[in-house]
Protein backbone atom coordinates (compact mmCIF):
# COMPACT_ATOMS: atom_id res chain seq x y z
CA UNK A 1 0.00 0.00 0.00
CA UNK A 2 2.86 2.39 0.29
CA UNK A 3 4.03 1.95 -2.99
CA UNK A 4 0.80 3.61 -3.73
CA UNK A 5 0.61 6.51 -1.72
CA UNK A 6 4.22 6.91 -3.07
CA UNK A 7 2.91 6.61 -6.42
CA UNK A 8 -0.16 8.72 -6.33
CA UNK A 9 2.27 11.89 -4.54
CA UNK A 10 4.69 11.33 -7.35
CA UNK A 11 1.63 11.24 -9.95
CA UNK A 12 0.45 14.38 -8.05
CA UNK A 13 3.18 16.55 -8.65
CA UNK A 14 2.79 17.26 -12.29
CA UNK A 15 -1.04 18.55 -11.41
CA UNK A 16 0.61 20.63 -7.99
CA UNK A 17 3.05 22.48 -10.42
CA UNK A 18 0.43 23.29 -12.45
CA UNK A 19 -1.59 24.71 -9.73
CA UNK A 20 0.90 26.43 -8.48
CA UNK A 21 1.60 28.23 -11.73
CA UNK A 22 -2.17 28.77 -11.97
CA UNK A 23 -1.89 30.31 -8.81
CA UNK A 24 0.37 32.44 -9.37
CA UNK A 25 -1.23 34.00 -12.05
CA UNK A 26 -4.87 34.06 -11.37
CA UNK A 27 -4.71 35.21 -7.48
CA UNK A 28 -8.48 37.28 -7.33
CA UNK A 29 -10.19 34.20 -7.06
CA UNK A 30 -8.30 31.79 -5.44
CA UNK A 31 -11.31 29.46 -3.69
CA UNK A 32 -13.05 28.87 -6.82
CA UNK A 33 -9.80 27.88 -9.24
CA UNK A 34 -8.65 25.89 -6.23
CA UNK A 35 -11.98 24.19 -6.06
CA UNK A 36 -11.91 23.70 -9.52
CA UNK A 37 -7.92 22.71 -10.60
CA UNK A 38 -8.32 20.26 -7.58
CA UNK A 39 -11.92 18.53 -9.37
CA UNK A 40 -10.61 18.40 -12.79
CA UNK A 41 -7.27 17.49 -12.21
CA UNK A 42 -8.44 14.90 -8.84
CA UNK A 43 -10.99 13.54 -11.46
CA UNK A 44 -8.66 12.96 -14.52
CA UNK A 45 -5.79 11.48 -11.80
CA UNK A 46 -7.92 9.55 -10.40
CA UNK A 47 -9.34 7.73 -13.80
CA UNK A 48 -6.42 7.81 -16.41
CA UNK A 49 -4.77 5.12 -14.14
CA UNK A 50 -8.07 2.95 -14.00
CA UNK A 51 -7.57 3.21 -18.10
CA UNK A 52 -3.76 2.29 -17.76
CA UNK A 53 -4.78 -0.72 -15.60
CA UNK A 54 -7.51 -2.28 -17.25
CA UNK A 55 -5.49 -1.87 -20.55
CA UNK A 56 -2.39 -3.59 -18.70
CA UNK A 57 -4.54 -6.32 -17.60
CA UNK A 58 -5.71 -6.74 -20.93
CA UNK A 59 -2.42 -7.03 -22.73
CA UNK A 60 -0.75 -8.75 -19.72
CA UNK A 61 -1.17 -12.14 -20.60
CA UNK A 62 0.73 -11.71 -23.80
CA UNK A 63 3.66 -9.97 -21.61
CA UNK A 64 3.48 -10.92 -18.57
CA UNK A 65 7.42 -11.93 -18.55
CA UNK A 66 8.42 -8.39 -19.48
CA UNK A 67 6.23 -6.45 -17.74
CA UNK A 68 8.44 -5.30 -15.02
CA UNK A 69 10.59 -3.77 -17.60
CA UNK A 70 7.61 -2.21 -19.71
CA UNK A 71 6.82 -0.86 -16.12
CA UNK A 72 10.12 0.24 -15.75
CA UNK A 73 10.83 2.01 -18.73
CA UNK A 74 7.48 3.73 -18.70
CA UNK A 75 7.79 4.96 -14.92
CA UNK A 76 11.23 6.41 -16.38
CA UNK A 77 10.09 8.10 -19.20
CA UNK A 78 7.17 9.75 -17.77
CA UNK A 79 9.83 10.65 -14.90
CA UNK A 80 11.92 11.51 -17.41
CA UNK A 81 9.22 14.16 -19.00
CA UNK A 82 8.89 15.54 -15.73
CA UNK A 83 12.32 16.16 -14.91
CA UNK A 84 12.34 17.67 -18.36
CA UNK A 85 9.10 19.73 -18.12
CA UNK A 86 10.74 21.25 -14.42
CA UNK A 87 13.28 23.13 -15.93
CA UNK A 88 11.01 24.63 -18.78
CA UNK A 89 8.12 27.00 -18.94
CA UNK A 90 4.49 25.88 -17.95
CA UNK A 91 1.61 26.03 -20.36
CA UNK A 92 0.05 27.85 -17.69
CA UNK A 93 2.56 31.30 -18.33
CA UNK A 94 -0.50 31.83 -21.69
CA UNK A 95 -3.29 31.46 -19.91
CA UNK A 96 -5.00 34.78 -19.12
CA UNK A 97 -8.87 33.09 -18.47
CA UNK A 98 -9.72 30.08 -16.77
CA UNK A 99 -12.59 28.50 -18.53
CA UNK A 100 -13.97 25.21 -18.38
CA UNK A 101 -12.22 24.07 -21.45
CA UNK A 102 -8.77 25.13 -20.15
CA UNK A 103 -9.19 23.30 -17.28
CA UNK A 104 -10.05 19.78 -19.25
CA UNK A 105 -7.13 20.45 -21.25
CA UNK A 106 -4.56 20.88 -18.23
CA UNK A 107 -6.41 18.20 -16.43
CA UNK A 108 -5.92 15.98 -19.81
CA UNK A 109 -2.23 17.04 -20.49
CA UNK A 110 -1.47 16.59 -16.50
CA UNK A 111 -3.17 12.77 -16.12
CA UNK A 112 -2.01 11.12 -20.02
CA UNK A 113 1.47 10.01 -17.44
CA UNK A 114 -0.97 8.63 -14.95
CA UNK A 115 -2.51 6.65 -17.56
CA UNK A 116 0.64 5.03 -18.34
CA UNK A 117 1.49 4.65 -14.63
CA UNK A 118 -1.45 2.88 -14.55
CA UNK A 119 0.14 -0.45 -16.31
CA UNK A 120 1.96 -0.32 -13.00
CA UNK A 121 -0.41 -0.72 -10.55
CA UNK A 122 -0.88 -4.24 -12.42
CA UNK A 123 1.94 -5.78 -10.65
CA UNK A 124 1.21 -4.17 -6.81
CA UNK A 125 -0.93 -6.34 -4.84
CA UNK A 126 -3.96 -3.61 -4.41
CA UNK A 127 -7.32 -3.07 -5.35
CA UNK A 128 -7.21 -0.79 -8.02
CA UNK A 129 -9.95 0.91 -7.81
CA UNK A 130 -8.48 2.14 -4.01
CA UNK A 131 -5.12 2.51 -5.99
CA UNK A 132 -7.38 5.31 -8.47
CA UNK A 133 -8.85 6.67 -5.24
CA UNK A 134 -5.68 7.12 -3.54
CA UNK A 135 -4.40 8.56 -6.69
CA UNK A 136 -7.34 11.00 -7.41
CA UNK A 137 -7.56 11.93 -3.99
CA UNK A 138 -4.12 12.80 -3.01
CA UNK A 139 -4.30 15.11 -6.40
CA UNK A 140 -7.45 16.61 -5.46
CA UNK A 141 -5.72 17.78 -2.23
CA UNK A 142 -2.16 18.82 -3.52
CA UNK A 143 -4.47 20.79 -5.94
CA UNK A 144 -6.10 23.42 -3.95
CA UNK A 145 -2.77 23.40 -1.71
CA UNK A 146 -0.74 24.32 -5.19
CA UNK A 147 -3.34 27.11 -6.12
CA UNK A 148 -3.11 28.72 -2.76
CA UNK A 149 0.68 28.09 -2.32
CA UNK A 150 1.05 30.06 -6.20
CA UNK A 151 -1.02 32.71 -5.05
CA UNK A 152 1.29 33.55 -2.11
CA UNK A 153 4.92 32.40 -3.21
CA UNK A 154 4.75 32.64 -6.72
CA UNK A 155 5.84 30.06 -9.08
CA UNK A 156 9.08 29.50 -6.91
CA UNK A 157 7.97 25.65 -6.00
CA UNK A 158 6.43 24.89 -9.51
CA UNK A 159 9.36 23.26 -11.14
CA UNK A 160 11.54 21.72 -8.00
CA UNK A 161 7.58 19.96 -7.29
CA UNK A 162 7.94 18.62 -10.87
CA UNK A 163 11.53 17.57 -10.33
CA UNK A 164 10.49 15.37 -7.45
CA UNK A 165 7.47 13.65 -8.87
CA UNK A 166 9.93 12.47 -11.83
CA UNK A 167 12.68 11.58 -9.27
CA UNK A 168 10.02 9.50 -7.27
CA UNK A 169 8.59 7.68 -10.71
CA UNK A 170 11.95 6.85 -11.55
CA UNK A 171 12.61 5.52 -8.39
CA UNK A 172 9.35 3.24 -8.22
CA UNK A 173 10.52 2.10 -11.83
CA UNK A 174 13.86 0.40 -10.75
CA UNK A 175 11.65 -0.37 -7.37
CA UNK A 176 9.74 -2.18 -9.81
CA UNK A 177 12.60 -4.20 -11.83
CA UNK A 178 14.78 -4.97 -8.75
CA UNK A 179 12.95 -4.68 -5.79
Amino acid sequence: MIEVLVLAVALSMDAFAVSIGLGSKHTRKASSLAWMAAVYFGLFQGLMPLIGYLGGKGVLGWVEAYAPWIAFILLVLIGGKMIYESVSEGVEEDIAIITHRVMLTLAIATSIDAMAAGFALTLLDVAPLLACLIIGATTFLFSIVGVYIGTRSGTFLEGKAEFLGGVVLILIGFKMLFG
